[in-house]
């Protein structure tokens, strides 16, 4: 989707040749018009390109404004976070300088209104925001879909006027960073089997028990965490969501960068991260164990109705799918804009690749299942902005694009030859990333649960 089918930088995104074996530098723009596959006039004509593959009416959801948000966003990803996401990614280290660029621009409070330090502006935007950033890194688009649905979003959904002044403000600007502890080790899809206690001291209450897979768990420092409240009420009946506060693991580097770490907000005793995972994907990503070693949280912790948990958990998580829904698109469309620069200007026979049908079944399937998802990513979202009922829709976009997003990056490799197996092209970055969209939040089995249930009502159990 892009306006009126043109580029921000008139040219694509990577218009890479293989370092080994192909025509051009690394860096270098390579080829010429006279190279372009036939009917693509790839050089020559990006914008025919750009609307080629791009064929959703911008103004069924989106006005100036969002565009100017897409453009701002494209921007950022491409100036900044490009050059540096292959390093994050290999070294396993958080992105400090980038998360506190974000932070400068409003991108970790976009949804929040003014007065609580947000941008002001719509859900519409926010997902733009994880869209585009997708679409060159999904490391740097978790780290404010996590930080935003779901470290601030229940504090702002849920929590009281004095819960949302303290908090909100520092989650909005990037002071700190929030996370959502929830996933326990024997509580995954099964939420509701959750352990971890909170037992009522009456000025505060203690919570012992650990959430593993959580992200910011090191890093953040507001983590809004489920806790068994009433041990004698049915499974999902008492549970109870508190507003924890802790220090980030990496204070150094918080300090360095003047972004992650507020000295003023108090914390509370007794909470432990463990050491960071060494994933698959997402490896930019702050993903660690949570322990509360009889952790001492303040009954003004409290967030929302006391044995209500779950249902502020459900919220949640519809909304985050949404969320996750737009990154795995991104992700997916970024490998395609990869396949088109790399297989117009690679040659094998005399000619580019993209002059070969079977290139040309590949990316067609690939751009065809991409247009759909974004269909269904930003009808979930208007219907979430306009506050109508979006369950089931948040559900099948997660559902369809998180798949898209693994077929779209494997094909991807595919056509990448040799080099899409190398850390040198980012699509196997892109197909590492793409596993853990099928699972997170949800996993593509869950969501099929959830459509199924809103088909069949008073028929599953």
């Amino acid at each position: 989707m892009h306006r009126r089918g043109v580029w921000d930088d008139g040219l694509t995104l990577h218009q890479k040749p293989p370092p080994r074996g192909g025509t051009g530098g690394t860096g270098g723009k390579g080829g010429n018009a006279s190279e372009a596959p036939c009917g693509l006039l790839y050089l020559a004509a990006p914008a025919a390109l750009a609307a080629y593959i791009c064929n959703m009416d911008d103004s069924l959801y989106f006005t100036d404004q969002h565009l100017q948000v897409r453009d701002m966003v494209r921007d950022v990803a491409r100036q900044v976070i490009r050059p540096t996401a292959r390093r994050y990614d290999l070294e396993s280290q958080f992105p400090w300088d980038n998360v506190k660029q974000m932070a400068d621009l409003g991108l970790l409070g976009i949804p929040w209104p003014e007065q609580l330090g947000g941008a002001g502006m719509d859900y519409l935007s926010y997902i733009i925001v994880i869209h585009e950033l997708a679409k060159v890194d999904a490391s740097h688009a978790i780290t404010v879909s996590a930080h935003t649905t779901l470290g601030t979003s229940p504090i702002v959904d849920f929590g009281t006027e004095e819960q949302k002044r303290r908090f909100v403000p520092l989650l909005a600007t990037g002071k700190v960073l929030g996370g959502f502890g929830l996933t326990e080790p024997g509580a995954g899809s099964d939420a509701g089997g959750t352990k971890t206690v909170a037992v009522d001291r009456g000025d505060h209450y203690v919570l012992n028990g650990s959430k593993i897979f959580i992200t910011h768990a090191g890093v953040g420092e507001i983590i809004v965490a489920t806790a068994r409240t009433d041990p004698a009420a049915k499974k999902t009946r008492g549970i109870t969501s508190f507003i924890v506060t802790k220090d980030t693991c990496d204070l150094a580097e918080a300090t360095r960068v003047g972004t992650g770490h507020e000295p003023t907000l108090p914390k509370c005793p007794g909470v432990l991260t463990g050491k960071k995972e060494d994933k698959l994907g997402w490896r930019a990503s702050d993903t660690r164990e949570l322990v509360f070693q009889d952790a001492i949280v303040p009954r003004e912790n409290v967030l929302g109705q006391f044995n209500g948990g779950f249902r502020h958990m459900l919220h949640t998580l519809d909304g985050g799918r949404i969320g996750l829904a737009a990154l795995a698109l991104g992700i997916a469309e970024g490998a395609l804009e990869e396949c088109l620069a790399f297989t117009a200007t690679r040659k094998q026979f005399g000619k580019a690749v993209a002059s070969f049908q079977g290139v040309h079944f590949a990316l067609a399937d690939m751009a065809t299942e991409i247009e759909a998802a974004k269909h269904l990513v930003y009808h979930a979202a208007w219907l979430k902005q306009t506050g109508r009922p979006f369950k089931p829709e948040a559900a099948m976009a997660k559902l369809y694009a998180s798949e898209l997003c693994m077929r779209a990056t494997i094909k991807a490799v595919q056509l990448h030859g040799g080099y899409g197996y190398t850390t040198e092209y980012p699509v196997e970055r892109m197909m590492r990333d793409a596993k853990i969209c099928e699972i997170g939040e949800g996993t593509s089995e869950i969501q099929r649960i959830v459509i199924a249930r809103q088909l069949l009502g008073d028929l599953i159990d």
